[in-house]
């Protein structure tokens, strides 16, 4: 009997050895230096801490500092409508339950109601989903007959900091008053045509400043940031395109916002990150289209860039060369670096996230969450796609959300 409970001691003893093995970990993605061109590789520098974590912890109870608002699925009807997560990373409450698509909607940071825009009207709901109520009706005029596109569309609420207005695009910009009911036109505009087509994006934190879309007809699309107080439009001096790529972000302070432009006379996706001063409208490109203007030229593909109360700036970025094909991605990384985007940049995690759909980060940025498109077919609509929360620390593992999302926000 003694000698039976010393072999059982023994191979218990094995087997705990052979689990814990190193083994088991993936492996390594491609190198960030191997991507990137020589003029930025002299400022990487090695992750020391760069591996990762062979076990995945429990969740804590309070994963997420606020809770999660997405689009995703309904699972009877396949409609997108609005869902909330709460802060364990697990709780998951359905808040919509209309009979078309949600096009857009956001979130009130003050009690958590819902604005969001179905068939053509602007409806809202409390913070649990009920009180459903209509705000404005847009109308159901058609654009040439077609039911997929409405002639003046009611598109992008955004709730203001304090939760007491609602700036909506509707025949130009408009501000909807919570207290009064009442909606005010406050930019004219018209979208199939002149003047002018404004969309708001987000207001700055202390709710002073609108950052909005603006574009006239065969005229570049740029960014312009709109005074409440005052009812005036200071237009930035950037001209190529709309900010794109899970942006732009305001800075800390408001005097300044973050955000990728993608230029369009390339076949390939290329981006550069700039900086856009609030007031001025002055621009600085912090990471240009082509990193490398040689013969072999390097094309820049940055995303989702975040400037942290730490004062680094957090971003997604990836190379490759204009001579390597549609079907060969570049591998896209977790970086962190210097507020002008190239000095001491670190490579923050392994993971290749070239599928990355939009990304949404902590407000301290300890951690990003992703949306990632289940394949390359990029020009298809795929609902969103796998919604996973990465650390910045690469000692922490992966955290799975959801099966499906996008238009990530963060509630109160």
């Amino acid at each position: 009997m003694k000698k039976t409970l010393i072999l059982l001691v023994m191979i218990a003893s094995l087997t705990l050895t052979a689990c814990a093995s190193p083994s088991d970990t993936s492996p390594t993605q491609p190198s960030f230096s191997d991507q990137v061109a020589t003029m930025v590789a002299a400022t990487m520098q090695a992750n020391p801490t760069n591996t990762p974590a062979a076990i995945t912890p429990e969740s804590p109870a309070e994963l997420l500092p606020h809770t999660l608002y997405y689009l995703g699925r309904d699972d009877n009807t396949g409609l997108a409508q609005v869902f909330r997560m709460e802060r364990d990373g697990k709780t998951k409450t359905q808040l919509t339950f209309e009979p078309d698509h949600v096009v857009g909607y956001d979130v009130s940071l003050v009690d958590g109601s819902v604005a969001y825009v179905i068939n053509n009207q602007l409806l809202m709901v409390n913070a649990d989903g009920s009180n459903r109520h209509l705000l404005v009706d847009g109308g159901q005029t058609l654009y040439e007959n077609n039911p997929q596109f409405f002639k003046d569309p009611l598109l992008n609420p955004v709730f203001s900091p304090d939760g007491q207005k609602i700036a909506y695009s509707h025949r130009g910009l408009d501000l909807y008053e919570i207290s009064t009911g009442a909606s005010t036109l406050v930019l004219q505009g018209d979208v199939y045509g002149s003047p002018q087509y404004y969309s708001p994006v987000s207001y700055s934190p202390d709710g002073k400043k609108l950052l909005i879309e603006m574009q006239q007809w065969e005229v570049p699309p740029a960014t312009a940031v709109y005074y409440p107080d005052t009812n005036t439009l200071a237009q930035s001096s950037q001209e190529q395109g709309f900010f794109c790529c899970s942006g732009p972000v305001w800075s800390l302070d408001g005097s300044s916002f973050y955000g990728v432009i993608r230029a369009f006379q390339f076949a390939f996706q290329v981006a550069a990150i700039q900086r856009v001063d609030a007031a001025t409208g002055t621009v600085t490109t912090l990471f240009p289209f082509i990193a490398d203007s040689t013969a072999s030229e390097i094309m820049s593909s940055p995303n989702s860039p975040y400037f942290a109360p730490d004062g680094w700036l957090y971003y997604f970025f990836g190379s490759y060369r204009v001579d390597s094909g549609y079907y060969e991605p570049p591998v896209i990384q977790l970086i962190r670096s210097a507020p002008d985007g190239m000095t001491d940049r670190i490579i923050l995690r392994d993971e290749n996230f070239v599928l990355m759909n939009e990304a949404l980060w902590a407000p301290d940025a300890s951690f990003v969450i992703v949306s990632t498109m289940p394949s390359r077919f990029w020009n298809q609509d795929q609902g969103g796609g796998v919604l996973e929360l990465y650390y910045t620390d690469a000692q922490k593992s992966v955290v799975w959300l959801a099966p499906s999302g996008y238009q990530m926000k963060w509630g109160p």
